[in-house]
């Protein structure tokens, strides 16, 4: 049986955290950024979880 393939996109958008956890960047930070509060910039430059649900499902794609 062949390998398994990991997702390309995927690769370069999750990272594995220590604990097995899958960490992402956030959304809505490339443009438009003039309109939003200084607090919410910062907010949203930080890293976050995948959320419990969707974390099989990135798993899967990066063949883990």
């Amino acid at each position: 049986m062949p390998k398994m393939k990991t997702h390309s996109s995927a690769k370069k958008r999750f990272t594995i955290t220590g604990s097995g956890k899958v960490k992402r960047f956030q959304a809505n930070t490339s443009h438009l950024m003039r309109k939003r509060s200084n607090s919410r910039k910062n907010r949203l430059g930080g890293s976050v979880l995948v959320c419990e649900a969707e974390e099989a499902r990135v798993k899967r794609m990066l063949c883990l």
